[in-house]
């Protein structure tokens, strides 16, 4: 079972933009912690995607 958050940090699911816009079938996520207090906005980060074999970004989403 999953830890439960603790205060502000919460578990974040980030997505690839650029994935989305190629057409190609399955998605690229990852799952981290952000601070709720001090992170008010969506989470964006580099990530790599091992599907397009590159760095995109990658946007929170829910």
């Amino acid at each position: 079972m999953g830890k439960k958050a603790k205060g502000n940090r919460v578990q974040v699911i980030m997505e690839c933009t650029e994935h989305k816009d190629s057409g190609m079938p399955g998605t690229s996520r990852y799952i981290t912690v952000k601070n709720r207090k001090t992170t008010t906005k969506r989470l964006e980060l580099k990530k790599y995607n091992p599907i397009l074999r590159k760095v995109t970004v990658h946007r929170e989403i829910k």
